[in-house]
């Protein structure tokens, strides 16, 4: 069977984090379909294969302690998926594995591929170890971890002697990675290191606000050898702990409830728009597929438009790559206070199980997420991908005065989104899809504040954060959100002969050309290389990048099709280039990087957490390879610098990171153009009575009757939405449509 083996390391490796994962009801979880796509995410069944066929596997190698860290869909190969969409054959079904063997020191990692289709029973076809690495914290992890520093003798005696607190179940920890990133300790892989952030919760309170109360003792450990390794303390002799409680929980709030809002329904009585086949969506002449990764959360695949009897490629895959969160004190422990998010925790394995009628609104498509325990069991993250569609707002619209004809179109768009919890921290990824053909993809940010006590000699405000309460210090910190988009732009071979060009405006300078000093211009500069292709945004220039398809031309000017990214303002990575962060996380230094496509280039921040000489986007790009007819890969960093306020605490409310991607040349008009007039007749003006003599809706039982009567007498208007509508008034009323006449403005027929 290794001839299945295909010629690649899948790089999707690790990440970490406890979120609200559900074992799922096997016979409720979604089942593999014999006409399932190649794409489509694993089901439960598959997971229990994998796991079978690797035990299998480990126990006539001599090892029978495995300790599954992921189990997840290997993608096949990019020219093999195409050919299959060309006609070709079904590429095999396989599955990629990460596998731990906890033992003193790195303890052993191996990574195994699976064949699940064509063979029963699966077969494991490639069994490799992999060297100096630690991959992702599981939630297994996070639970064990707190286990292991409870249940420590000296950590017990510190806290009892320190704080007074005898009761290890008032002690909660947050575990970080930090060995192996911070080779100047010395501490580089020869273990699975955490390091734990200590808080308390009130006595007889366990859902008390516990990041109120940081402890100042932050517990070292080895999750091989199960054992405490160092403790450190913030501070000498003293330490006051954060005492006032501050609490978001419903059960435990002291701030009195304001008044609640009217409700406000989101209502389609004709069901949804979309059309689903498998994770196949169509909506609005959008055509994708939606799938769910243990490491990236939501990935879309063929992401393309239908247009011109075709669908016309966009985007063969988008994803999050990445995310970065340093934190500013420069001061020991917190030097080292430094997530990837994705790597670590991974956002797959932290995405929440998401509740109608809270997370989403309307008429609503959920996705399960399915996973792995270490155990190599199946488990079911319901409702991990929420799919619905939003009003916002106007779409297009125009009046000519002239004529008093007005036309507007209300915009809806298509939203897609997960929201992964990483300890304090809620990130919701959301990808929106607009009729006029625009995206936009969005990160929300909530959660709560990691805090921490005063450090020794700081006061009475912290050098290095806000205070919260008192003695109560949130960090500054910084949050980078790398987003990686395999171009396909008008390419059925998923853009194989792309180009990328950065567009700047610029005034001209006075001259014969200019003679009146109002003269700009849009300059566009060919970005050949992936150095020259390292780029900022710049606001001052409204500089955007565009990648163009020179085979593909406009009918209407000759120009190439092209899809331009839009940045919105990002701040840059304040670490210095000296530091572990800047090293590590070096896509954060750039809004911008493109690669020529390569399967093994998957993830800019290397493979796993920890990692000998890892391998990222700034290791790729030192090659300097030609960008210019290449399969090209955009790589965007998207942050927010995080100042923390009194407003943050003690749940913050959404801080926002987006960017837009619109099409430049691609369509002959604006893709909006023919949606059809329409308008909603559950809106009403509250207070107005109607021309027809009721309130609002209420009268609108009549308008038919009435408008047939309107145009018997000769009368007619064309309202805003660019139907003709009768009106009985001479003043403000309300027609048919639900859209208001302008006083005396009828005309005859």
């Amino acid at each position: 069977m290794l001839n299945y083996v295909e010629e690649h390391t899948q790089d999707g490796r690790s990440s970490t984090q406890s979120s609200p994962l559900v074992s799922g009801n096997l016979d409720e979880a979604p089942h593999r379909d014999v006409t399932s796509h190649p794409l489509d995410p694993l089901v439960p069944e598959e997971i229990v294969q994998c796991s079978t066929a690797c035990r299998s596997f480990a126990q006539r190698q001599g090892e029978d302690l495995l300790r599954f860290n992921t189990i997840t869909l290997k993608e096949p190969l990019k020219a093999a998926l195409i050919a299959y969409e060309h006609g070709g054959p079904a590429p095999p079904r396989m599955a990629f594995c990460i596998i731990q063997i906890p033992k003193p020191g790195c303890g052993h990692v191996f990574e195994a591929d699976v064949v699940l289709h064509p063979v029963d029973p699966a077969e494991v076809v490639a069994w490799r170890k992999v060297e100096s690495v630690q991959p992702m914290v599981t939630i297994e992890d996070c639970v064990e971890a707190e286990d292991i520093f409870k249940s420590d003798p000296q950590v017990q005696r510190l806290i009892r002697e320190r704080y007074g607190i005898t009761d290890m179940a008032e002690v909660a920890c947050d575990p970080w990675y930090y060995g192996g990133r911070f080779a100047q300790e010395g501490e580089a892989l020869d273990g699975r290191f955490m390091q734990c952030f200590l808080y308390t919760r009130a006595p007889g309170l366990p859902n008390d606000h516990f990041y109120a109360h940081p402890l100042d003792m932050v517990v070292n450990l080895d999750m091989n050898t199960q054992k405490v390794t160092n403790i450190w303390m913030q501070r000498g002799k003293t330490y006051q702990v954060p005492l006032l409680n501050s609490n978001y929980h419903r059960e435990l709030m002291t701030k009195p409830w304001r008044e609640a809002p009217k409700p406000l329904d989101v209502v389609q009585p004709e069901g949804p728009s979309w059309t689903l086949e498998g994770n196949r969506v169509r909506w609005q002449q959008w055509d994708l597929r939606v799938a769910f990764d243990y490491r990236e959360g939501l990935v879309l695949h063929h992401i393309g438009y239908e247009d011109q009897g075709r669908i016309r490629p966009i985007i063969y895959r988008a994803s999050t790559a990445e995310i970065i969160v340093p934190y500013g004190d420069p001061r020991a422990p917190f030097n080292r206070k430094c997530a990837f998010d994705a790597m670590d925790y991974g956002l797959g394995v932290s995405a929440n199980s998401l509740e109608l009628g809270c997370d989403c609104l309307g008429t609503i498509k959920y996705f399960d997420g399915v996973l792995t325990n270490t155990q190599g069991e199946a488990m079911v993250i319901k409702k991990a991908i929420c799919m619905h569609e939003e009003d916002y707002g106007i779409l297009w619209k125009h009046t000519e005065y002239r004529t008093d004809h007005v036309e507007t179109r209300r915009s809806r768009r298509l939203v897609i989104s997960f929201f992964a919890t990483i300890a304090n921290y809620e990130y919701g990824f959301f990808w929106y899809f607009y009729q006029d053909g625009g995206i936009q993809h969005e990160v929300k940010l909530t959660g709560i504040l990691s805090t921490n006590g005063l450090s020794e000699g700081e006061g009475p405000q912290p050098d290095y954060g806000v205070l919260m309460a008192p003695h109560l210090n949130a960090q500054i910190h910084q949050h980078f959100f790398n987003v990686r988009m395999d171009m396909a732009v008008d390419d059925p071979l998923g853009g194989a002969n792309l180009q990328l060009v950065e567009v700047n405006c610029e005034s001209m300078p006075d001259g014969p050309a200019n003679p009146h000093g109002v003269g700009f211009c849009a300059t566009e500069t060919k970005l050949r290389t992936e150095l020259e292709a390292q780029r900022n945004g710049d606001p001052v220039k409204s500089r955007i990048w565009k990648v163009k398809n020179p085979n593909v031309l406009n009918p209407l000017n000759g120009q190439p099709v092209a899809w331009k990214l839009m940045p919105h303002a990002s701040p840059p990575l304040y670490a210095n280039p000296s530091s572990s962060h800047h090293q590590r996380g070096y896509f954060a230094t750039r809004h911008l990087f493109a690669t020529p496509f390569e399967e093994r280039e998957r993830y800019p921040a290397g493979n796993y957490p920890l990692e000998l000489n890892p391998k990222g986007i700034r290791e790729w790009t030192a090659a300097n390879r030609s960008l210019d007819g290449v399969d090209l890969v955009l790589w965007h960093t998207i942050g927010v610098t995080h100042i923390p306020r009194c407003e943050d605490w003690p749940c913050m409310p959404v801080e926002h990171a987006s960017f837009f991607l619109k099409p430049a040349n691609f369509f002959d008009v604006n893709p909006g153009i023919n949606l059809p007039p329409a308008h909603n007749k559950a809106s009403v003006e509250v207070g107005v009575s109607s021309c027809c003599g009721g309130k609002g809706a209420a009268a609108a039982h009549t308008r038919e009757q009435e408008i047939k009567a309107d145009q018997s007498n000769g009368l007619s208007r064309q309202n805003c939405c660019g139907s003709s509508a009768g009106c009985r008034c001479g003043g403000e009323c309300t027609c048919e449509t639900g859209c208001a006449c302008k006083k005396g403005k009828q005309s005859k027929l």
